[in-house]
């Protein structure tokens, strides 16, 4: 049988639409909330009304950030985001933009995963590409295989050699054994954390 829409449920979307439309104006941040679509479709996603709205907050502040940072980059740049995982496609022009666009995603409350499918339109500046990858293959893969890290927390970006790994760590302990896993990989010539340490509840 379908699922009905409750009046509470449907009396919060409007709310919420509400609250958008009054405060948010015509910034980027308003255009991504504004749409009063995103709390009317809410109540009918199997993970729930205030999930589908935390999404929302944080489609939101991605916008504005990515706006008020690097106007070139937010034009660049798409979002999906769902239960906190954050897709981001598009091309770029340099490997550091791609770098840039995945922390400034991690710096956004409640994010939990970034999947940084972002493709770099020249890369005329990477020293060795090939190398590159079989350094982020190697690290991604190692960490994987480490029950005493949670990979789906961090993200990994090799450019000329140097490995840029951002995320969200449960434990001081558990970033410093990330650190010390990339930094063991051949050819590494630097390892570059913009990781923070989860607060403990």
């Amino acid at each position: 049988m379908p699922r009905r829409t409750t009046p509470v449920a449907v009396l919060g979307a409007i709310a919420l639409a509400a609250l958008v439309a009054g405060t948010a104006g015509c910034t980027p941040v308003g255009i991504a909330v504004g749409a009063g679509a995103a709390g009317a479709t809410a109540t009918q996603k199997e993970k729930g009304f205030a999930a589908a709205v935390d999404d929302t907050r944080i489609k939101a502040e991605l916008n504005g950030l990515f706006f008020q940072t690097n106007a070139a980059l937010y034009q660049d740049v798409s979002f999906t985001v769902e239960e906190g995982r954050v897709l981001l496609t598009g091309i770029v022009p340099k490997p550091e933009d791609r770098v840039q666009a995945a922390k400034l995603t991690w710096s956004v409350r409640d994010v939990s995963e970034v999947i940084n499918e972002l493709r770099v339109a020249d890369e005329s500046t990477l020293t060795d590409k090939g190398r590159d990858i079989s350094i982020a293959a190697k690290l991604r893969t190692r960490l994987l295989l480490d029950d005493q890290v949670s990979l789906i927390n961090y993200s990994v970006d090799v450019v000329n050699q140097t490995v840029y790994i951002m995320g969200v760590a449960r434990t001081e302990a558990e970033l410093q054994r990330v650190l010390g896993t990339a930094r063991d990989i051949a050819y590494v010539r630097q390892v570059v954390d913009f990781v923070r340490v989860a607060t403990p509840k």
